[in-house]
C-alpha cells in the first residue's frame, strides 16, 4: 500500500507530506477507477426523475393538487367577498360605479339612493344595539317569570288533580331534568363539533371554489381548458366583452371592477345554447361588437358559427345566442311530413313544418299570400328547401302548381301528377316554356283580377326553380325581345314584375329559387318583390343583403357566416310568416331534410288527396289548336272540373289563345256537342264522361265524311 502511496504523489515534488501520514487517501484510486459507473448510474436516475417529473400523469396530479387547493383559496375569498357585501355598503358602490361608467346616470341614481338606504337602515340596527341589553334583560326576566309562573300553576292544578301536595313541584322539576339533558347532550356532541366544524366549513369553501371555477386556467381540467363543454356565465361573457380590443368597451368595464356583469341580463337556455342580452356603456356601437363575432366567439371558446349576434328593440343592446359547444353539427329529426302520414296542410291558415330554429323550437312558415325567394351558394341544399314548403302545401288539394325546374336533375319530377305544368331542362328551350309558364301566371291573374268583385280564387303557385338560368338566357322572340335580362324589354323579368305587383291579391304566388345572387342574375326589383326571402350559405355580405336586404343584414343576419359545405340546409329567413322574436329582423332555420325517394313517397300520398290532375310536360305555342281537344287534355283523369278551373288550366296550356277567354266562351265552344257546362252542388262544371262522348261523337261524323 506504501507503494501504492508512493506512486500516486511521485510526480508531485512539492507536497511536504510524507507517504506514511496520507495513508487515508489511499482509497482515491478506487473511487477513481468506479467513476464512470457511479456517472452512468447519476444519469440513469436524472433521466428517470425527470420522466417521473414530466410524466403526463404527474402533471395532472399536480394540476388537481394546485386546482383543489385554489378552489379552498377561491372559495375562502368568494364566500368573505359575500359576507363583506352583506355588512357594508361595497356592494352598492360598486354598482354605483359601474352604472356611471355605462353612462346609465338614471340607474346610478337608483343605485345611490338603494346605498343611502342600507346606510340608514345600518345605522338604525347599531343604535338599537345600544340599548339591546336591557331591553335582552327586561325579556328575559320577565320570560322568566312568566314561564315560572305558569309551571306553578300547572303544578297547583296538578297536586289538585292527585291530592298530593308534592306534585306542586313536578312540572319545575321536569323544566330542570330537561336543562341538564341539554346540557348533557351540548358537552357530548360539542367536541366532536369542534373537530368537524371547521372540517365542514372547509369543504363548504371549496364546493363554493369548484362551482365558480376559481382556480387558475392552467389547473382546471383538460376539457374546461380547451372550452369543451365550458358553461357560459357572467364573468366569461363580461372577459369575452373586455378582451374584443374595443377601447371605450375595455376601458368602461375596467371602471366597472368586478361589476361587469351589470351590462348583462340574465343568461336564460335557449334551445342547445343559452342567450343573454348587453348593454354597451356610453360611445360603444351595436356594429362594433358585431364586426367582431369571430374574435367574440374564439374569446367565449366556441367556434364562429356558434354565436349569434342580433339587435334588440332596447337602445344600445346587443343579444348574443351562445350554442352549446358541437350542438350545431348534431342533424336534427325527421321532418312531421316524412314521419305523420295523416298529415293536412291548409294553405290560409296552416303553417308548413320547415324545421327548427336555433333554440330547438318548431319553425313554421305561413304561405298565405306571400311571394318567396330562396337564394344561396350551390350545393347548400336550395331546392330541398322549396320542394319541402311544395310538398306540404301539396296536401291541400285546392292549391295548383305550375313548376318549371331550369336544372332538370329530376329533383321535381315527383310533381308529375301534382303540378298542371312540369318543365324540366337547362336549355334556352326550357326557359322559353318557363317564361310562357309565368306569363301564363300573369295571363291567369290579369282574368281574376277582372273577375266580379268577392268572387274566390283557388291559390296559384307559380314555382321556377334555379331562376337564374332565365335571367341569364340570350334567347330573343320573332319581335327581338329578349327573354332574360332586367330591362323592361325582358320577358322572364316583367312577367316577374307583375306578377309580384298585384298577384297576391288573387292568390297567384310567384316562388323562385337561386344560386350565388348577383345584379345580373337576380335583379334588384324581383328580389325585393318577395315577401318570404330566404338564404343559405353566401360568400360575401353584399351576396346577404342582395338576398335578405339591408334591414336583415343590418338587424344581424349573416348568411355569409355559414359554413358552406357544412351548414347545408340552414337558411336565413326574413319574413313576417315565421314568428321572429321581437325586435330582430331575421332567424336562422335548419330545415329538415327531405330526400328524393321521401319527396317521391309523401307526393304520392298527396296524389291520393287529389281527383287527378293531367300534367303538361312541354307548352305547346302552336298557333293552330283544337279548343274541344284541349279541354279534354287539361280535365285528364278527373269525372269533372269546375269551369272556373278548365280556364286556369287553359291558359296554363296556352296562353296565347286561351288567356283571353271567359266562360261565355267555354259555353260557346262546347254548345251543341253534348257536354254543355251543368250545375254540380252549385257550381258549374265540365264532365269528363259526356267530353269523351263529344269527342267520339264529331270523330265518327268527321269519319263517314271522309268516307261520303
Amino acid at each position: 500500500m506504501t507503494e501504492n502511496v508512493v506512486h500516486l504523489f511521485k510526480d508531485e515534488p512539492n507536497n511536504p507530506t510524507p507517504p506514511a501520514a496520507v495513508t487515508a487517501p489511499a482509497a482515491a484510486p478506487a473511487a477513481v477507477a468506479v467513476r464512470p459507473g457511479a456517472d452512468r448510474l447519476w444519469v440513469r436516475s436524472g433521466r428517470a426523475m425527470r420522466t417521473v417529473v414530466t410524466h403526463e400523469r404527474t402533471k395532472t396530479a399536480g394540476r388537481a393538487v394546485a386546482r383543489h387547493g385554489m378552489y379552498v383559496i377561491g372559495g375562502t375569498r368568494i364566500v368573505t367577498r359575500r359576507a363583506w357585501d352583506g355588512r357594508t355598503a361595497a356592494r352598492y358602490e360598486r354598482m354605483l360605479r359601474a352604472a356611471e361608467a355605462a353612462g346609465n346616470y338614471e340607474v346610478a341614481a337608483e343605485w345611490e339612493e338603494r346605498g343611502r338606504q342600507f346606510r340608514a337602515a345600518r345605522h338604525q340596527r347599531r343604535m338599537d344595539l345600544l340599548t339591546a341589553p336591557m331591553d335582552a334583560a327586561k325579556g328575559i326576566a320577565a320570560g322568566a317569570g312568566v314561564t315560572v309562573g305558569g309551571l306553578l300553576l300547572l303544578g297547583i292544578a296538578l297536586a289538585v288533580a292527585t291530592k298530593d301536595i308534592a306534585d306542586v313541584g313536578t312540572p319545575l322539576m321536569a323544566l330542570v331534568e330537561l336543562i341538564r339533558w341539554i346540557i348533557l347532550i351540548i358537552s357530548v356532541t360539542w367536541g366532536p363539533l369542534v373537530t368537524i366544524g371547521p372540517w365542514a366549513a372547509l369543504l363548504g369553501v371549496w364546493a363554493v371554489g369548484r362551482h365558480q371555477q376559481a382556480a387558475p386556467r392552467w389547473a382546471l381540467p383538460e376539457r374546461v381548458r380547451n372550452g369543451e363543454g365550458e358553461p357560459i356565465t357572467p364573468s366569461i361573457v363580461v372577459k369575452a366583452l373586455r378582451d374584443l380590443g374595443i377601447a371605450p368597451l375595455r376601458n368602461a368595464i375596467k371602471d366597472m371592477g368586478d361589476a361587469g356583469a351589470s351590462m348583462l341580463s340574465p343568461i336564460t337556455i335557449a334551445g342547445c345554447g343559452v342567450e343573454v342580452d348587453v348593454t354597451l356603456p356610453s360611445g360603444v356601437s351595436t356594429d362594433e361588437v358585431q364586426k367582431r363575432r369571430r374574435k367574440l366567439a374564439e374569446n367565449l371558446a366556441r367556434h364562429e358559427h356558434e354565436v349569434f349576434i342580433t339587435i334588440p328593440p332596447a337602445a344600445r343592446t346587443v343579444r348574443l345566442w351562445i350554442a352549446d359547444s358541437g350542438a350545431l353539427d348534431e342533424p336534427i329529426g325527421p321532418s312531421p311530413l316524412v314521419t305523420d302520414a295523416d298529415l293536412r296542410a291548409n294553405y290560409k291558415t296552416g303553417r308548413a313544418p320547415w324545421g327548427q330554429d336555433l333554440r330547438g323550437d318548431a319553425a313554421a312558415l305561413s304561405l298565405y299570400q306571400r311571394h318567396m325567394l330562396v337564394t344561396g351558394l350551390s350545393n347548400q341544399g336550395k331546392t330541398a328547401a322549396v320542394r319541402a314548403l311544395a310538398l306540404w302545401l301539396a296536401f291541400d288539394a285546392s292549391v295548383e302548381f305550375r313548376v318549371a325546374d331550369l336544372k332538370g336533375a329530376g329533383d321535381w319530377a315527383m310533381f308529375d301528377g301534382l303540378a298542371t305544368v312540369l318543365i324540366q331542362g337547362p336549355t334556352d328551350d326550357h326557359v322559353v316554356q318557363a317564361t310562357e309558364m309565368v306569363e301564363s301566371g300573369v295571363t291567369e291573374m290579369e282574368r281574376r283580377l277582372t273577375a266580379p268583385p268577392g268572387t274566390q280564387f283557388p291559390p296559384l303557385i307559380v314555382l321556377v326553380d334555379e331562376a337564374q338560368v332565365a335571367f341569364m338566357c340570350p334567347a330573343v322572340d320573332e319581335d327581338k325581345r329578349p327573354y332574360g335580362g332586367s330591362k323592361a324589354t325582358s320577358r322572364y323579368f316583367m312577367a316577374a314584375r307583375k306578377i309580384h305587383n298585384q298577384g297576391r291579391a288573387v292568390n297567384v304566388l310567384l316562388w323562385e329559387g337561386t344560386q350565388d345572387p348577383t345584379d345580373q342574375n337576380l335583379p334588384k326589383l324581383v328580389r325585393e318583390g318577395a315577401h318570404t326571402r330566404a338564404s343559405l350559405a353566401l360568400g360575401t355580405e353584399s351576396q346577404a343583403r342582395m338576398a335578405l336586404g339591408d334591414k336583415a343584414v343590418d338587424g344581424g343576419a349573416a348568411p355569409h357566416l355559414l359554413r358552406q359545405g357544412l351548414d347545408k340546409g340552414t337558411l336565413v329567413v326574413a319574413s313576417d310568416g315565421i314568428d321572429i322574436p321581437a325586435g330582430q329582423a331575421s332567424i336562422t332555420v335548419r330545415t329538415h331534410y327531405i330526400d328524393t325517394d321521401q319527396a317521391t313517397d309523401i307526393a304520392n300520398r298527396a296524389k291520393a288527396l287529389r281527383d287527378g290532375v293531367t300534367t303538361l310536360r312541354v307548352i305547346e305555342r302552336d298557333e293552330e289548336r283544337d279548343p274541344l281537344a284541349d279541354i279534354a287534355t287539361v280535365i285528364g283523369t278527373a269525372p269533372r272540373l269546375f269551369t272556373q278551373d278548365v280556364l286556369g288550366r287553359l291558359t296554363a296550356l296556352n296562353g296565347a289563345a286561351y288567356g283571353s277567354w271567359t266562360h261565355a266562351d267555354l259555353k260557346r265552344v262546347l254548345e251543341g256537342t253534348g257536354a254543355e257546362p251543368y250545375k254540380s252542388d252549385g257550381r258549374m262544371v265540365v264532365g269528363r264522361d259526356r267530353l269523351a262522348r263529344a269527342l267520339a261523337n264529331r270523330d265518327n261524323d268527321d269519319s263517314a265524311s271522309a268516307a261520303k
